[in-house]
């Protein structure tokens, strides 16, 4: 007998759940700032805003960026920089993957 209203067992959808919280890359902390800024694989960041050199992974996010940072200047999609056209992947290292597994 358990004390008052505690559950005796974890449901199968929170064990579930915390395995994939532990064993999935999230893309997040330090092993996850390559993937975010873009430099060595060519990652999730493929716009660069021309005024302060901020990475964004697609245009609305740059758009979002470019009204809270820099509300003066215009904001002209023709002069951001697409930095996954000017990179060359190399075939011997991995993409970046956010939602790929660790361990299974």
């Amino acid at each position: 007998m358990t004390g008052k209203a505690k559950p005796k067992k974890h449901t199968a959808s929170e064990i579930a759940a915390k395995v994939d919280a532990a064993t999935t890359n999230r893309g997040g902390g330090k092993a996850g700032l390559a993937d975010r800024s873009g430099v060595e694989k060519g990652g999730h960041a493929k716009y660069e805003c021309p005024l302060c050199k901020t990475t964004a992974p697609d245009l609305k996010s740059m758009q979002i960026h470019h009204d809270a940072k820099h509300p003066k200047i215009p904001f002209e999609e023709s002069k951001l920089v697409d930095r996954h056209a000017s990179y060359v992947a190399e075939s011997s290292k991995p993409r970046p993957g956010v939602r790929g597994s660790l361990r299974k």
